[in-house]
């Protein structure tokens, strides 16, 4: 019997000039193209998924400082999954295998169950669809609370988007938020939430569509500009305007935005990680902030469903 590629079960959709990838492990969107341009950093199938490279990000995204929360009157001590902080990253299910519920040439619904532990000790079913058409690919995540109590939720996605040729220094971002949350440079933990231009615009401040150049961004983004349908999007494109756009609904009141900065310069800066998330930072020490981190309380047999949107530019 054969072995399964490291990044599990492929699932291959297309509709129309889209074609994309989801791996099992994490229900992971492993690729993603336009007329056989890259929308995504992709990565190989037999590889173990780099830095949470398209993974779905449940029951929390980005981290919980210390791994330490306190729900429901007692006190939880989660994993260290990100040592070198000591924080809790990006939750439980990003290495969980996926059972794929329903499938067709366009689409896939992918499920699995999140176990209750000592350090988060309820039992969720999380669904996620991913559905290419015309206006690209949609991916949608719902978790039911299948536990007799209250529990904390979040959800996001971590797609790497890709303008075109060349690094993320070189293309033009328009992201329409008119607050950031700053954070401590060494840990990364939010400290506060402040106005895009107050202290560094040049780093900050992409309401009006510029180049990135050699802004280094790491942080979490609220005070969405949405259309008339609620909807926010980013947009990035290359020096000829072809490119991607991101859109999500109003269940993700954040988006963290990363340039992908690493020690080794072949792998740096490659793509913008643009995550939409339901939720801030450490939104499970949501009573230590002064401002609104949007933690869902998901009661037992209650859902919550978020969704957003990859589409190419030109």
């Amino acid at each position: 019997m054969a072995r399964p590629p490291a990044s599990g079960t492929q699932h291959a959709l297309r509709a129309g000039d889209y074609e994309a990838v989801v791996a099992s492990v994490g229900a992971t969107l492993r690729s993603l193209t336009y007329r056989g341009r890259d929308l995504v950093v992709p990565f190989e199938a037999d590889e173990v998924r780099p830095a949470h490279r398209g993974a779905t990000l449940a029951p929390w995204p980005n981290r919980v400082v210390d791994g330490r929360y306190s729900f429901g009157g007692q006190d939880f001590q989660l994993p260290l999954t990100e040592p070198a902080r000591s924080h809790a990253l990006h939750g439980l299910a990003t290495w969980l295998d996926f059972e794929a519920i329903d499938k067709g040439p366009d689409h896939v619904t992918l499920a699995a169950v999140i176990q209750p532990a000592t350090f988060y000790p309820w039992r969720l079913v999380v669904t996620t669809t991913f559905a290419l058409g015309p206006d690209g690919l949609t991916q949608s995540v719902t978790a039911v609370n299948e536990s007799d109590a209250p529990a904390p939720w979040g959800t996001g996605p971590h797609p790497y988007l890709v303008a075109g040729e060349g690094h993320v220094d070189g293309w033009t971002l328009e992201l329409p938020a008119a607050e950031v949350l700053s954070v401590t440079p060494d840990r990364l933990s939010p400290v506060a939430l402040g106005p895009v231009d107050a202290e560094d615009p040049q780093r900050f401040d992409f309401r009006a569509a510029r180049t990135i150049g050699a802004a280094e961004i790491d942080h979490a983004y609220t005070g969405l500009i949405r259309d008339a349908d609620g909807f926010a999007t980013v947009r990035l494109t290359d020096a000829a305007g072809s490119g991607v756009a991101m859109t999500w609904d109003a269940a993700c009141p954040w988006v963290q935005v990363h340039t992908a900065d690493k020690p080794e310069p072949a792998q740096s800066r490659l793509g913008l990680a643009v995550e939409p998330m339901t939720c801030a930072p450490d939104a499970f020490n949501a009573a230590s902030y002064e401002y609104d981190a949007g933690l869902i309380v998901l009661e037992p047999e209650a859902s919550a469903t978020a969704s957003w949107r990859i589409a190419a530019i030109g």
